[in-house]
């Protein structure tokens, strides 16, 4: 029934339980989809790719959006405005992809608020606090205040797991990585309300 339309997959959990490297092995199996990257109006960086890392705007541009409610979220950070724009999400929804969100549990809040109809949503962590606790500091890329920063943050959001449709334990990333599949395949199944009451109609008409 859904086979045309788009459909949206929201992806929360602790910084360090393997978000990225799931969508990266993923990334070939799911079919079609659109990864949604912000929007900023910071100049770009040296080696960054409008497109890639960033769309990169104007403030007018921006603005001009904030006004039009073309943003599901945005902040100002340094002086530099930061948003996720749903124009190339409603562009790549039309095209029937699959958005993937890569969002914190504020982000997932948003998403549901705005297109709560076709998202799919799944949390995605490790097997104990210990475990992300030793990969972050693994990791050797972060100062020991901000990793504290994250376990803290990490165990906010933990509380936080019953409001996504799927957990994914990623202790084993082969495994992860099939189940995380198999939820992007039940994300493209996800019927919205507005097809299935013209089902309904079409069912009882004939």
């Amino acid at each position: 029934m859904n086979k045309n339309g788009g459909a949206i997959l929201v992806l929360s959990g602790p910084s360090g339980a393997g978000k990225s490297s799931l969508i990266k092995k993923v990334a070939e199996a799911i079919g079609p989809y659109y990864f949604s990257i912000s929007t900023t109006t910071r100049p770009m960086r040296e080696g960054e790719v409008d497109g890639v890392h960033y769309h990169f705007v104007d403030e007018e541009s921006f603005k001009r959006d904030i006004d039009e409610e073309n943003f599901l979220e945005y902040a100002v950070v340094h002086g530099n405005y930061y948003g996720t724009s749903l124009k190339p999400v409603k562009a790549a929804l039309a095209e029937g992809k699959l958005v993937i969100f890569d969002i914190d549990v504020q982000g997932h809040d948003a998403v549901q608020n705005r297109m709560g109809d076709i998202t799919t949503s799944a949390f995605i962590t490790t097997p104990t606090l210990s475990e992300l606790e030793q990969r972050l500091r693994a990791r050797a890329t972060d100062a020991a205040e901000v990793i504290e920063r994250r376990i803290d943050m990490a165990k906010r959001e933990v509380q936080r797991m019953s409001e996504y449709d799927y957990i994914i334990i990623n202790d084993d990333l082969d495994e992860a990585a099939e189940v995380l599949v198999s939820v992007a395949r039940a994300a493209r199944l996800k019927v919205p309300t507005l097809k299935i009451n013209a089902f309904v109609q079409a069912w009882e008409a004939h």
